[in-house]
């Protein structure tokens, strides 16, 4: 079953309940994941799927961002629901250990000293998190973190 297919299913079975504050999200997933299958001219792929959703809730990280910045927490607090409907579709999030860990041995790998590296470093690291669903602004402060000495 696809991705599209699971997710059609579920909005079925949210109508049903009545549960509004899943159907929203789940709603903006199929559409968002029909309208890629509509560019591609195809059925989308696994990492596809997982871009679109990794997408989605990107968009609701900055506009969580941006609520709480316009002193609208309630709206805030919608968008932060509708992640955790979202992150339901994504694989889960390597442990901070496991990206610490990661990060060490891609600056060991690239020879990096300094800030400037910082992209290398990345382009290194990143396939090796590939199957996980990581959080690029925090993986580009930890590799900072690292590079400068200042680990936590």
């Amino acid at each position: 079953m696809t991705l599209l297919e699971r997710v059609t299913t579920e909005i079925a079975a949210a109508m049903k309940a009545k549960d509004q504050a899943r159907l929203a999200p789940l709603r903006m997933l199929k559409t968002a994941l029909t309208n890629r299958q509509v560019e591609k001219g195809r059925e989308l792929e696994d990492t596809e799927d997982r871009q679109v959703v990794a997408s989605l809730v990107k968009q609701c990280h900055d506009s969580i961002d941006q609520f709480r910045r316009g002193g609208r927490d309630d709206l805030a607090a919608r968008e932060e629901a509708e992640i955790g409907v979202l992150t339901a579709y994504l694989p889960a999030a390597p442990d901070e250990a496991m990206m610490s860990r990661l990060v060490e041995e891609a600056i060991a790998e690239t020879g990096a000293t300094t800030a400037k590296d910082l992209g290398r470093v990345m382009k290194t690291v990143m396939p090796r998190l590939a199957g996980f669903t990581v959080d690029g602004r925090h993986l580009n402060d930890l590799v900072r973190r690292k590079l400068s000495g200042n680990e936590q």
